[in-house]
């Protein structure tokens, strides 16, 4: 009740400030922007279900601003992108990734590169991030990498006399690469909405996720005391046996992003082929059958209904405010500001992060990059880069208290009736230096773009 009479009053408010035109001051553009803001604040301050208050908000600005039948038009614009080849790949990464889950082939991994990692200072805490970095490149999703790693690693600290905020930062770090190592569903999703290369941004993400992980083992280094002593010495012959639970992911990996990269398929392709890959695995595992290959399709089906609602409404939403002028407005008005690019970069990062502070980041970037990538390109910066650097932020979003998604996923996996406070602290270290490495984007854009243009088209 509250937001419906929120909504009314903004709408009578707008409406009126819309009619009085340049006289009075606010012209329909900017009026729109503001009623979007602040419709959508009620939205979220109401616990309305993002898909429809997206596309609802969307109706609500074209119903008061617009004045052309723009209702004839959405049947074709909610048609549009959800038929896309190039969206397809979603659905196709979640299933690989189910059925990896449930083909137990995240334990082997986790086992395999513990017995290589267990000397260095910190011992298991580096496993979670390297093992949840490698995980990634065959899983695309950062609440999957976290709920699969999370699920594994936590039996192995019982009773080893780690910190529990340090074990808990580190899943839910680790988690938070899902996105950012390819092949990252939320780089095809930037990809679709942007219209640039999904190759290109795959190839731009192999730097900062290098850089990202590292500065993680960085911070587990400085907090060594939060950490047993290193564990035994393992004899070499043991390593190199383990190495053998590794050989079913590095061949995942080599299908998957060998072919993107190889140019021998697209990432909808590629993401085929992994499924068909996953199941040959299952098979060979011997933990194939008709009963789990039901349950990953079901879990799959959830998941890509609940992405696919988001991205209708967030495209009538989208194709309103296009209608509407909003991002060439907006865009005109950032050129405009007497600030060097670099500080209007700067401003935009800062509103990222603090949006991520209490709103889901797959539905941060669907919202906002219509209006702010026009920004971004007039500013002169490269759609790709952005494009690494928004996914980043997304990320930081998902592991930032109190509202990060990755975070909760893991406060679930407990068993050892921890608070969540334990969670939240033991993740802020991550958080500085992820921060850290979106700065040294900016430093050195290279980082990101110097792959993609060594490869060429």
């Amino acid at each position: 009740m509250i937001a419906v009479v929120f909504i009314l009053v903004m709408l009578v408010v707008f409406l009126g400030l819309s009619l009085t035109g340049s006289g009075g001051g606010v012209d329909v553009p900017i009026s729109a922007v503001l009623l979007l803001l602040g419709v959508f604040g009620g939205f979220f301050a109401a616990g309305i279900y993002v898909g429809a208050a997206l596309g609802v908000l969307g109706l609500l600005a074209g119903f008061a601003f617009s004045d052309r039948p723009f209702w004839n038009f959405l049947g074709q614009t909610a048609w549009g992108p959800s038929s896309s080849f190039v969206l397809v790949a979603v659905p196709l990464f979640l299933l690989m990734g189910e059925i990896l889950l449930r083909a137990g082939l995240s334990e082997r991994l986790y086992r395999a590169l513990n017995l290589w990692l267990n000397r260095m200072p910190g011992g298991l805490l580096h496993t979670n991030i390297v093992a949840s970095g490698v995980f990634s490149a065959i899983s695309g999703s950062s609440v999957a990498t976290a709920a699969t790693m999370g699920s594994v690693a936590m039996p192995f600290f019982q009773g080893r006399g780690y910190d529990p905020k340090m074990v808990m930062g580190s899943l839910a770090a680790g988690g938070a690469l899902g996105n950012l190592i390819p092949p990252g569903i939320t780089f095809i999703i930037y990809a679709l909405i942007t219209e640039t290369s999904v190759g290109a941004l795959y190839l731009a993400a192999v730097g900062p996720s290098i850089l990202v992980m590292a500065l993680f083992i960085g911070v587990i280094l400085l907090k060594k005391n939060a950490a047993p002593p290193p564990g035994p010495v393992i004899p070499m012959r043991e390593k190199i046996r383990g190495l053998v639970g590794l050989i079913p992911t590095i061949v995942l990996i080599l299908i998957v992003l060998g072919t993107i990269y190889a140019g021998l398929a697209t990432p909808t392709e590629s993401a085929a082929l992994g499924v068909v890959a996953a199941i040959g695995i299952a098979v060979v595992e011997r933990r194939f059958s008709f009963r789990m290959l039901h349950a990953s399709a079901e879990a799959t089906a959830r998941n890509t209904a609940m992405i696919g609602l988001i991205l209708l409404g967030a495209y009538v939403l989208n194709y309103v405010i296009t209608m509407l002028g909003v991002p060439q407005m907006m865009a005109g008005l950032v050129s405009a500001l007497p600030l060097p690019p670099w500080a209007i970069m700067a401003l935009i990062i800062g509103f990222y992060l603090a949006l991520g502070t209490f709103m889901e980041g797959f539905s941060m970037i669907i919202t906002t990059i219509p209006v702010i990538f026009p920004v971004v390109t007039a500013l002169g910066y490269d759609p790709i880069w952005f494009g690494v650097v928004v996914t980043m932020l997304v990320e930081i979003a998902l592991i930032s208290p109190p509202d990060g998604t990755v975070l909760y996923v893991l406060q679930g996996l407990r068993k050892d009736g921890g608070a969540i406070g334990d969670v939240f602290a033991g993740v802020l270290p991550f958080v500085a230096v992820y921060i850290l490495a979106i700065v040294l984007m900016m430093i050195v854009p290279d980082i990101a773009l110097w792959l993609p243009r060594a490869v060429g088209p």
